[in-house]
């Protein structure tokens, strides 16, 4: 069986492109940055995985931070691995400020009902800055 990401994943999120481990998605809401990669596994969590699987997992959310940081302008990173509701091993890499509006709670349970979705021209803007980025 090929791998497959979870329903909910692409019910929440734009399918950006694939890393060499991981897929690389881009939440819904636009309300902030917010990315997740999606490493092919069949691991559930981070820790689990050999480690040179887990530096390579690693460098590529850090490469993702860094996408975060230039191109949102953003400095303070949020990082999790939580698989409360999704099961899939997927990892949270999300920008955040002092202005946004769930700050300084988590996003989780937090963010306004009035989401924004990204436009289409939004998405492949961040698909293509993603693209130039080197894991």
């Amino acid at each position: 069986m090929s791998f497959q990401l979870h329903p909910q994943l692409l019910a929440d999120c734009h399918v950006l492109l694939q890393w060499p481990i991981c897929h690389v998605l881009l939440h819904r809401n636009a309300i902030v940055p917010w990315l997740i990669l999606v490493p092919e596994t069949d691991h559930v969590d981070l820790l689990e995985m050999p480690a040179g699987q887990r530096e390579a997992v690693l460098n590529e959310a850090a490469c993702i931070a860094k996408v975060i940081q230039q191109h949102w302008k953003l400095e303070k990173i949020n990082f999790a691995q939580l698989g409360n509701v999704v099961p899939q091993m997927h990892l949270h890499v999300i920008g955040r400020t002092s202005t946004d509006p769930c700050w300084p709670r988590p996003i989780w349970g937090n963010l306004p009902e009035q989401a924004r979705d990204y436009s289409v021209a939004e998405v492949q803007e961040i698909r293509v800055i993603c693209s130039q980025v080197s894991p």
